[in-house]
């Protein structure tokens, strides 16, 4: 049974069916990464949720995406069906007891959570490039973009930021040719269009501000337990794309914010990648490099990532081996590349003399797992046939009504709700672009006293939009040129985790 040191996954089962020994993960070496795959309605959706509230109660946060909805039954205290009961009667868990878990539901659309965004900056032009498939040449364009936009403190934060910016390289292609070579009207067109096809299909509801503060995903209770963030991905699913590059952004801000903390005694945050074949479906190369780089480095940072799909050939090998603690549920083997997927999983297990791995992978029942978790000196244990425990927690998705009462409860409530657009790169080049037109029109550049509150702007120029919060003339130069500073080193820390890769 676990202890303050190891969560409990279940009890591993001899061959004549009779209880052996619980199988344990030790919390030292949670941060060691791990795999859990099996076919659809194997038990992967329950596997991950008790990984996850087993987790929360030894005080770690966790982020997860719930594909389907099911997840979202980790908010509410469990019921004692029979089934449930007998499961942790066979596996010796004693007592069984129900509870509900700490859980902050996020979304990307803002619909079914609280919002998440990132600036454009924060994305960098190699993520960006990813998201919209861009060519090389384009990706060539995009950094070019960044480029200037960091010369000239020009802030992009949303969408309309990284649209005003493209518009302006294009109209001074000529001068930005001599100093980082051609740059095409027609590449500049095509990532416009690629940015209105983002757009339509949800991408500007996640990019601007508030951007996320990654101490709210690493939030714990006064009691101690560690928050399990939520993200709901049943719409997110319909642009796969977007879902694989905003989690690998997650993982590449968790990689450069947080500090070196070696091996300690239990992980400060677990990441939960289900369907994972998404993030290295169609990725080049150097992609997958990439994220092997930061699945590798991250564990020193003490973040556990755990990857969550059908198949381990969704895998790259170069990823696979990173992978410390495994649970293998049933696959099923009709296929040559389903039969090649179970000798492949099979494979990757420390033996075990009582059964044959290949062959007990294809006859696991539901809630049975192969499970081989890292020992006391860093070692994979031997293989073991088990049986996974029941969840404390409600099998099955919360109502509605239930999910948006556990919003307005949120710690983070009010926090991200409402979006925010500051003075960033649009407004900028607009005020450029109105200041250059206003001797060819013939103004004076004066502006008349609008005795009613406002004053009156010279024809063909729009008022430039103001910040949302209220400041003196001192204070709003001062925060300027901090933020100008801070967010111009900030870009060039994020880009230097993964847009270096477009200069190599």
């Amino acid at each position: 049974m676990a202890d303050e040191t190891s969560i409990f996954l279940g009890a591993s089962r001899k061959p004549d069916d009779s209880y052996q020994k619980p199988e344990n993960l030790l919390l030292r070496y949670g941060n060691r990464h791990g795999l859990v795959t099996g076919a659809t309605g194997t038990g992967k959706t329950v596997t991950l949720q008790i990984m996850a509230e087993s987790f929360s109660n030894a005080g770690v946060p966790v982020f997860c995406a719930d594909i389907k909805g099911d997840l979202s039954g980790i908010a509410a205290v469990g019921e004692g069906k029979d089934f449930l009961v007998k499961r942790a009667k066979d596996v010796k868990l004693d007592p069984y007891e129900f509870q509900e878990f700490p859980v902050i539901f996020w979304d990307l659309f803002g619909e079914q959570g609280h919002p998440i965004r990132a600036t454009v900056s924060e994305m960098g032009p190699l993520l960006l490039s990813r998201l919209m498939s861009l060519t090389e040449a384009q990706e060539g364009v995009m950094n070019i973009a960044f480029r200037i936009a960091d010369e000239e403190g020009l802030l992009l934060l949303d969408m309309k930021d990284l649209q005003a910016l493209l518009a302006n390289i294009a109209e001074r292609a000529s001068e930005i040719a001599a100093r980082f070579g051609n740059v095409t009207k027609l590449s500049v067109g095509a990532i416009q269009r690629s940015l209105l096809i983002l757009e339509q299909q949800g991408g500007a509801n996640f990019f601007g501000e508030p951007a996320l503060r990654i101490a709210d995903i690493m939030r714990t209770t006064r009691d101690g337990r560690g928050a399990i963030n939520v993200l709901a991905a049943d719409k997110l699913m319909a642009n796969p794309r977007l879902y694989a590059t905003f989690l690998l952004w997650l993982m590449s801000e968790l990689f450069e914010q947080l500090p070196e903390v070696g091996d300690p005694d239990k992980p400060k945050l677990v990441f939960f990648f289900d369907e994972a074949h998404l993030l290295f479906d169609d990725a080049p190369k150097a992609l997958v490099d990439r994220v092997e780089q930061v699945v590798r480095l991250i564990r020193s940072k003490g973040v556990g990532v755990y990857f969550v799909t059908q198949n381990p050939l969704d895998v790259p090998e170069t990823v696979l081996a990173q992978l410390g603690n495994r649970v293998q549920h049933a696959l099923r083997a009709y296929t040559p590349r389903e039969q090649k997927a179970v000798r492949t999983a099979a494979e990757t297990f420390r033996p075990n003399p009582d059964f044959d791995c290949a062959k007990a992978i294809t006859q696991l029942g539901t809630g049975e797992a192969l499970v081989s978790t890292l020992e006391e000196k860093g070692a994979p244990s031997m293989v073991q046939r088990t049986l996974i425990r029941p969840p404390s927690s409600r099998l099955g998705p919360i109502t509605a009504e239930e999910r948006r009462r556990l919003i307005a409860e949120s710690p983070v409530a009010g926090q991200y709700d409402e979006t925010v657009d500051r003075e960033s790169a649009f407004e900028i080049l607009q005020k450029k672009a109105a200041e250059a037109q206003a001797p060819q029109q013939g103004g004076s550049g004066w502006t008349l006293p609008d005795f009613g509150g406002g004053s009156r702007q010279p024809s063909g120029q729009q008022r430039a939009p103001r910040s949302s919060n209220r400041q003196t003339v001192t204070e709003a130069a001062i925060k300027s040129v901090v933020r100008s500073v801070g967010s111009s080193l900030g870009r060039a820390i994020v880009r230097g985790i993964l847009g270096s890769l477009s200069r190599r």
